[in-house]
């Protein structure tokens, strides 16, 4: 080779790099199949200084970030390693109807010591996340971030954060203790709204006419949780982050049942995705999460320091927090404590006395245009002294949210559903139109049709609404341009309006996606007509069976007095509608007697303060004593055995009147209250019937299932010891 030929080796030499070096860019974003393994187990955690069990995937809480290029194919093995069947779902996923891992509906629950296969296309890109399906596993630690990447990503800084409540308390337990009334957690977060507090705060009228509406005290969310945690720890640091660096966070909502808060000590924070979905950038000073929801947001390092992003919990009980960058450390803003009277006199004006929700004239209630709960917040209205904070706040809402691309539907038919939200607080029970997924129809919709569901929540609580297996539109105001997501969130008394295009077939879930609600009954299945048969549903029967005993579940509770004058106590099994209950009175001597009841009842209405029931009726005491009722009727304590019918009814000032007729046609009429909240950790109770009988007393709690107690009975007289709860 001579001179003048080799002089154009380097050149020569710089193209071949350059093209290997394309060639090895297109491979690498070929799309192509992606494996991960998944093994489910039980886990030993200690988050708060005591050992508990737990469950986890791959060894880890949360479980491995799933990461993958739009154009993908996953293909994902999870074994059960459990002593029981578990599930995953893969949340805010357009794939296969029975890929999509709610078990029995759409997919084969996984049976302990078995492998699942999942195999699906990603058709998007965006954060997402996955998580159990199956009974309580979601709040136990079965659940994980799931990454789609761009096939053209853009150059910048991530960090993937999924966010998770935890408490050292088992979620059965948990669950139980919601459906039976308990105000154990209100008093572990001081969210107590007791006579003695609301007299101090001068609220005392407040708390009569909340209790004159029949309505149980103000709280926004449900469980007190231990600790909040950011990727299993509640303090995650990041030191590595530089002034002037622009960080995409990508958060994941994984709670069981909490929204956060998001706030940022390092300036504004703009909002660039949703549930997956980019939008139009718009900058907040800060936003709140709802369950089950993704947000990615841009924050940037202002200088060199040490920045914290909070998430703090809707209830302000506790926070967790991820640091970005080192050096001096600068807070994000601090929330403070709620004004719970507040909330309740706000809420007092919303309900009628007959406990329905009254339309406001005047007043726009969508999109989370009015939060009925700023009343509540002291950085917004003030705190106790009156002292209204300095500057406006800038919060997100769901009007602010633009795609950058049209998302009009197809042309079709348009199918209009109107839903509404629906609960009952004192007996935790959670529905759609008054109805659980076990009593409503499965919901028919054709392929090709356009589904539009009008929500109202007539509820005083949050519901973070999440659709399987499709995107909706969230009709806010930006016509063409209206926002796509997966889960939404419909405030107190808000109605809002979803619509998306029927385009898949098969089963597919719409629900609540607070664990507890879904669990109870707030959620619908929408069936497309005409789809092939599920092979992973091989008896659509036995499977629907399966489905509906989630809500059906009876929850056992009790309570069992042991003071000096004998015991009083009550047991009981209770669903959504229906309640087997005894109760007992033993006294210490012959003389004193003792009393059995047993009732079956189903509670009727709404509201459920109705509940006709029949029963049979035992009591015993040793006396010579003659005695007639108030209506002149002989009161035969001696040794009574008869069966009884009647019904309970609830009264303003949460009293419940009992009348009844037994198998001799004696009447009785009661008046009985539970519960009073007199102080904190105070709880009074009465009960005066026609048979000439009395009582009252007082407890106070010590733990969740133990208080102190005293009361007079007049067949026991008087007594003190303890009082057991279950």
């Amino acid at each position: 080779m001579s001179f003048t030929n080799m002089k154009f080796i380097p050149a020569i030499l710089l193209i071949l790099n350059v093209l290997i070096s394309n060639a090895q860019g297109l491979q690498s974003t070929k799309p192509k199949t992606v494996r991960y393994d998944l093994t489910i187990g039980h886990k030993m955690v200690n988050y708060t200084g005591k050992m508990r069990m737990a469950m986890a995937i791959n060894g880890t809480i949360p479980g491995p970030v799933l990461e993958f290029t739009e154009g993908d194919t996953a293909e994902i093995y999870v074994r059960n390693t459990l002593k029981e069947e578990t599930s995953v779902h893969w949340h805010g996923l357009i794939l296969p109807n029975r890929y999509d891992g709610v078990s029995y509906l759409t997919t084969q629950p996984i049976k302990a010591g078995e492998t699942h296969v999942f195999k699906f296309p990603l058709v998007q890109n965006g954060t997402y996340w996955y998580h159990s399906h199956t009974t309580m596993q979601e709040q136990m630690g079965l659940y994980g971030a799931f990454i789609i990447h761009k096939k053209k990503p853009t150059v910048a800084k991530e960090f993937t954060m999924v966010l998770s409540d935890w408490a050292d308390m088992d979620a059965m337990e948990i669950d139980r203790s919601l459906h039976n009334g308990s105000d154990w957690f209100a008093i572990r977060k001081n969210s107590v709204q007791s006579y003695a507090e609301a007299i101090a705060q001068g609220h005392f009228g407040t708390k009569l006419n909340n209790e004159w509406k029949r309505m149980a005290a103000m709280d926004v969310s449900d469980v007190a949780y231990d600790k909040f945690l950011i990727n299993g720890k509640p303090v995650v640091e990041q030191p590595e982050y530089k002034a002037g660096d622009k960080v995409r966070l990508r958060i994941v909502n994984g709670g069981a049942s909490t929204y956060f808060w998001l706030t940022y000590g390092g300036g504004r924070i703009t909002v660039v995705a949703n549930d997956g979905m980019d939008v139009v950038p718009v900058e907040v000073d800060r936003l709140i999460i709802a369950v089950a929801e993704t947000y990615d947001l841009i924050v940037t390092i202002p200088r060199d320091g040490n920045f914290e992003f909070r998430a703090t919990s809707e209830d302000r009980s506790k926070s967790a927090s991820l640091w970005l960058g080192k050096g001096i450390k600068t807070n994000a803003p601090v929330l403070p404590g709620l004004k719970y009277f507040e909330g309740m006199k706000m809420m007092n004006n919303m309900m009628t006395a007959g406990g329905k929700m009254k339309m406001m004239e005047g007043m726009k209630m969508a999109n989370q245009q009015m939060d009925m709960n700023n009343v509540m917040y002291p950085e917004i209205t003030g705190d106790a002294s009156g002292k209204v904070p300095e500057g406006d706040i800038t919060t997100l809402n769901y009007d602010m949210l633009k795609s950058p691309s049209a998302t009009v539907l197809p042309n079709g038919p348009v199918k209009v559903l109107n839903f509404e939200l629906t609960g009952n607080m004192n007996r935790y029970v959670w529905s759609i139109n008054n109805k659980t997924v076990s009593e409503a129809d499965k919901i028919l919709i054709k392929k090709g049709e356009n589904i539009r569901i009008i929500l109202t929540n007539k509820t005083m609580m949050r519901h973070p609404m999440h659709l399987h297996g499709h995107f909706f539109r969230v009709l806010n105001g930006n016509g063409d341009y209206s926002p796509l997501k997966n889960t939404m969130d419909i405030m107190p008394m808000e109605t809002d309006t979803i619509e998306f295009a029927a385009t898949e077939s098969g089963d597919w879930f719409f629900h609540c996606h607070i664990l507890y609600h879904m669990m109870s009954g707030m959620g619908r299945i929408f069936e497309y007509e005409n789809s092939p048969p599920n092979p992973e549903v091989p008896d659509p029967a036995y499977a629907l069976r399966q489905i509906y005993k989630d809500d059906r579940k009876f929850h056992a509770t009790a309570t069992a007095g042991l003071e000096s004058n004998g015991s009083d106590g009550t047991a009981a099994l209770a669903n959504t509608r229906w309640k087997i209950n005894t109760l007992w009175h033993l006294g210490t001597s012959s003389s004193k007697g003792y009393e059995s009841e047993t009732m079956v009842g189903k509670y009727i209405g709404e509201m459920q303060w109705l509940m006709p029931y029949a029963g049979f009726d035992y009591h015993y005491r040793k006396t010579d004593e003659t005695e007639n009722n108030l209506f002149g009727q002989h009161s035969n304590k001696n040794n009574r055995k008869t069966v009884v019918a009647g019904f309970a009814y609830t009264l303003p000032m949460l009293v419940v009147a009992d009348a009844r007729i037994d198998g001799d046609g004696k009447y009785r009429f009661q008046l009985s209250r539970e519960d009073i909240p007199v102080a904190k950790r105070i709880r009074a109770n009465f009960m005066a019937n026609t048979d000439k009988e009395y009582a009252a007393g007082l407890k106070y709690i010590l733990t969740k299932y133990f208080a102190l107690s005293t009361h007079y009975d007049s067949d026991m007289g008087w007594g003190g010891g303890l009082t057991l709860t279950y």
